[in-house]
Formats: C-alpha cells, structure tokens, sequence
C-alpha cells in the first residue's frame, strides 16, 4: 500500500507542476507579441554594426527656370541695320544686294522694289548692250559713229559739233567712266534709240524700268543687270573683259567704294540728278562676290554719298565675315539686241 500511496502522491505532484509550465510559457508567449524587450548593451553595440539610423533625402528644391533667349542671327542683324540706316538718313533709300559667293547666296531688299529716277544708271544697260555685241562679233570697238544735234546735253566733253566723229571705244569710255551725257546719247540712237534700250533691259531682268522717259528704275532691277552681267549671260568672259575696265575706278568712287578695303575691285555705274544719287556695284575681293545697288532720293550729294559708303562698309563687315565662298557660276548668255546701224 505504502509503495502504491507513494506513487499516487508523486503523480499528484507531477501533474499540477506540469500545467504550471504550460501556463507560464503560453503566457510568455503571448506576452512577446506585444512587449519588445531592450537589448542588453554588448548586444546594442552588435546590432549597431548592422542596423544603422535610416537619414530620409530632402526632397529637392525645385530648379529655376530656364530662360531661352534667341540671339539674331548675323544675317537678321545686317537686315536691321540696313533698314535702320535707311530710316534714319532722312531720305528714301533702297538697298538691293545679291550674293554670288558663299554655301548659300541670299539677296536682300530693303525698298529694292521702289522706283526712284534712274538719272546716269539707264548708262548701264546700254553699255551692256555694246559689251554683248562686241563680244559676238556684230558690232566692233573700232566702229566710227558720230554726233548729231539731237544728241547734244551738257557733260563732261565739249569736243562734239557737226561732222565730229568717235569710235565706239571712246563713247564708251565717255559714257563709262566719266558718265558723259552726249556720248550716250549717240550710244542709244547706234543702239536703236530709246525703245531699243528698253527692250534690251527687259532681256537682262530689269523688268520694272523704265528708262530715257521716263526714266526710272528700282534698286532690284539694277542689281539683276549687274548679275547678269557677273554669270556671264551677256557675252561671258569676253564682254566683261571689255566693259568691266570702262566701269572700274570711275570719277565717281564716293558711294560704294569708299566703304570698302584697299584692293578690292569695284565694277560700278553711278547716277547723279539733282537730289538723286544711285550706284549699282559688282563687287570682288579674294573669294567674295557679290553686287549691291543703293538709291538715294532727297538728300544733297554729299549726305547721299555718305549714306550709300555706309550701307557698303556695313554689307562689306558682314560678307568678309562669312566662311567657304565658292566660284560664281557661269550661265547660259541671254539674247544679243539688234544693232540699228546709221
């Protein structure tokens, strides 16, 4: 009995002691959910090794605006300055340039489409018209032509009366260089007379003219004939080589020339008629090719003269800054005028 007894007891012992543990780890099981327990130090420091404070970024400050600012082109800039030159002149100006030279070749116009008297310039076309016949043969430098009355207008020579007679390399010097009104004038009437100039300025662009009566013409219309002239369409290498020495250091170089550098060839007719002052240019230094016409009304000479040498130093800065220039192209010669033999 005593043995049974003391089994008995044990297992009363046992048991309640058994389910004293499961309650103590059911509790501190539960308990571990919700308490977080600190770390003793020496296990702060290892965790420290591994677990560093998180540092959240800034958020970044916004950048400025940006502010787009459009430089004029250079090109853009020479317009502006042109058409300001022209406004502030005090006079009616036209500008007409194109270029020959360059990867892109552009023409500007500042009023080039205007009509303004023509005065010495309709002396242009015609001696054209005589470079073209030379250089195909129809007519000749050593031609006698001579004075008749109805030529008579003041100039530069007094040498003309009845029976005078000149070749037409002398009334081509005349009507050149010098602008000499009655060497011309017996240009015009060999040439056909006034119809026949006109016709022939149609032929070479000048499609806006009207020259002798009444004779006008726009910057535009002047430049084309000079480009014409430059292609060699009217009479090629030839014409140029006999009309260009005639057009080249004239007794008028204070318009376009007087804007440009030493050395540079100036291939040019100006036109002077009270308060009118015109000049139509080819102008070639180096690789640099290009033909501008100026047109002046009202303005005395001088203060004309001086706005056209400003317009061409201005063209001249802007063209001598510009990369690559390529050889002038060479162009099919436009129809030669009749000669009206006397």
């Amino acid at each position: 009995m005593r043995g049974g007894h003391g089994r008995a007891l044990r297992r009363l012992g046992i048991y309640p002691l058994a389910v004293l543990l499961l309650v103590l780890v059911g509790n501190a099981a539960y308990a571990s959910s919700s308490v977080s327990v600190a770390p003793t130090p020496a296990l702060g420091r290892d965790l420290g090794r591994f677990a560093r404070p998180v540092v959240l970024a800034q958020p970044a400050k916004p950048a400025p605006p940006v502010t787009t600012v459009l430089a004029p082109s250079a090109f853009d800039q020479l317009s502006a300055d042109l058409q300001a030159i022209a406004r502030t002149s005090g006079g009616r100006v036209g500008i007409s340039l194109q270029e020959l030279s360059g990867p892109r070749r552009t023409n500007l116009s500042v009023n080039g489409g205007l009509n303004f008297v023509a005065a010495s310039t309709y002396k242009l076309p015609l001696l054209m018209a005589e470079a073209q016949q030379i250089a195909s043969g129809q007519v000749h430098r050593s031609d006698i032509l001579c004075y008749a009355p109805s030529d008579a207008e003041d100039g530069w020579f007094m040498d003309y009366q009845a029976g005078s007679c000149f070749t037409r390399d002398e009334l081509a010097l005349r009507t050149g260089r010098y602008s000499d009104n009655t060497a011309a004038h017996i240009l015009v009437r060999y040439l056909g007379g006034p119809d026949a100039l006109n016709r022939y300025a149609k032929t070479i662009g000048m499609n806006n003219s009207a020259l002798w009566v009444p004779n006008t013409t726009t910057p535009d219309d002047l430049s084309q004939a000079m480009v014409s002239e430059a292609l060699g369409r009217l009479g090629g290498a030839a014409a140029q080589a006999w009309l260009y020495p005639i057009l080249t250091r004239t007794t008028t170089e204070q318009g376009i020339p007087a804007g440009l550098p030493g050395g540079t060839t100036v291939v040019h007719k100006t036109g002077t008629l009270d308060a009118t002052e015109n000049d139509a240019a080819y102008v070639r230094n180096g690789r640099i090719a290009y033909v501008l016409s100026v047109t002046v009304d009202g303005l005395d000479v001088g203060a004309a003269r001086s706005v056209i040498a400003r317009i061409s130093a201005r063209i001249w800065q802007y063209e001598s800054n510009r990369p690559d220039y390529a050889a002038p192209v060479i162009l099919r010669p436009a129809s030669i005028p009749p000669q009206n033999r006397h």
